[in-house]
């Protein structure tokens, strides 16, 4: 086996690992349970991801590239088999963020400037049609309820008209919402840095991929830095949605035709940075 010491693969995964370790033992995640997991993504990339254009890799080719016995890839497979795709489990807990979407970008609910407008809960335009058209069978008081939790929506205290105080939507706490976008969220810029590496050797474009980052700033400045991110990432990431949200087939009403996922993801990080002091035992 290689050592993960002089194999920069080995390094990235451990420092992926890391993190990923300490959030699954705070959720109460053995390592059986992640293990039977990573040999379930193992088998399901060998056979998505590596067939010949033709057909998909067989139960003994899946079992060589991955390094599992045949019986444990076929195991892998059936379990797989018997699960909902990926966008079915997926699309229950997408349907507070269409319903902010659809606010901001469907005319229907815009005021004449052009941005969310101010809306009734019920009657024509309202708050309860804006859910009706965007998250399927919700109830509009379920959406208002959890948009008013997260405090993307509040109510006028006299008319009872609804305002939009944010332009996206961002579960609260440590709930199910938050691990569904951790899950999103590392598989595609891992997906992004899996592009990247053999984009060159294939004829492929480069992913956009940027990070900036620096090691020695003093702890008194943090918090300013903090919140200056925050306020210029929001407005790009709002200024990018403004660009992009109208070609939405949901937002547009446009029909037909293969659809492309895209997006562009800014995440703000911090820790100490850990010093070797001389004379450490």
């Amino acid at each position: 086996m290689t050592d993960a010491k002089s194999n920069p693969l080995h390094q990235a995964l451990f420092r992926i690992l890391r993190p990923m370790a300490r959030l699954l033992l705070r959720n109460g995640v053995p390592f059986g349970e992640f293990s039977e997991l990573v040999k379930r993504a193992y088998v399901e990339a060998a056979l998505e991801d590596f067939s010949d254009g033709r057909r998909k890799p067989t139960d003994s080719r899946a079992a060589v590239m991955t390094g599992l016995t045949r019986k444990e890839v076929r195991k892998q497979r059936e379990i797989l088999a018997g699960q909902s795709p990926v966008s079915e489990r997926t699309s229950h807990a997408n349907r507070a963020s269409r319903v902010v979407s659809g606010w901001v970008h469907d005319e229907t609910y815009q005021a004449a400037n052009g941005q969310p407008a101010v809306l009734a809960f019920e009657g024509a335009g309202s708050f309860s049609e804006l859910v009706r058209k965007y998250s399927g069978d919700m109830t509009p008081r379920a959406v208002l309820d959890e948009l008013q939790r997260v405090g993307v929506v509040a109510v006028e205290p006299d008319s009872g008209f609804l305002i939009l105080k944010q332009r996206a939507y961002v579960p609260a706490g440590d709930s199910e919402e938050m691990l569904q976008i951790f899950g999103e969220d590392v598989s595609d810029l891992v997906a992004t840095i899996d592009h990247n590496l053999v984009s060159r050797d294939v004829g492929r474009e480069p992913l956009f991929q940027r990070t900036l980052t620096y090691n020695e700033i003093p702890p008194e400045v943090i918090t300013a830095w903090r919140e200056q991110a925050a306020r210029q990432s929001q407005a790009l990431l709002e200024d990018l949605d403004s660009w992009l949200g109208p070609h939405d087939r949901g937002v547009s009403g446009q029909e037909g035709g293969e659809s492309v996922r895209t997006g562009v993801s800014i995440f703000y990080f911090e820790e100490p940075v850990q010093t070797n002091k001389s004379g450490d035992e």
